[in-house]
């Protein structure tokens, strides 16, 4: 039996199906959401929106809820993929697309 080298087929997941429930979180959430993907920690996020740190731990239990994620992490990645489409700054420098481009296999 040959194993798929796809890891969406190999562990049955695809992290794409939790952007359905994007459109559930409420502004401060995407906000949250987005700076998810920046991988700072708890305190650190605290810090960026001048909140305490258990309010940013509730809203990110709240995020990974809506969007149907177990963890953390799922929702980071799911944050990273959904950048282009979620970020208001016109100005962006992180726009995926032209990185994505360059890890395409030929």
């Amino acid at each position: 039996m040959k194993t798929s080298t796809c890891a969406y087929r190999r562990t049955g997941t695809d992290p794409i199906l939790g952007i359905a429930g994007v459109h559930r979180l409420t502004d401060r959430e995407k906000e949250v959401f987005l700076l998810l993907a920046t991988g700072l920690a708890n305190r650190q996020l605290a810090l960026e929106l001048r909140i305490a740190e258990r309010t940013v731990k509730a809203h990110v239990a709240r995020i990974v809820e809506k969007l149907g994620q177990q963890t953390r992490p799922q929702a980071a990645v799911l944050a990273a993929l959904a950048h282009d489409a979620l970020c208001a700054d016109a100005d962006c420098a992180n726009r995926q697309e032209p990185a994505l481009s360059a890890l395409a296999v030929t």
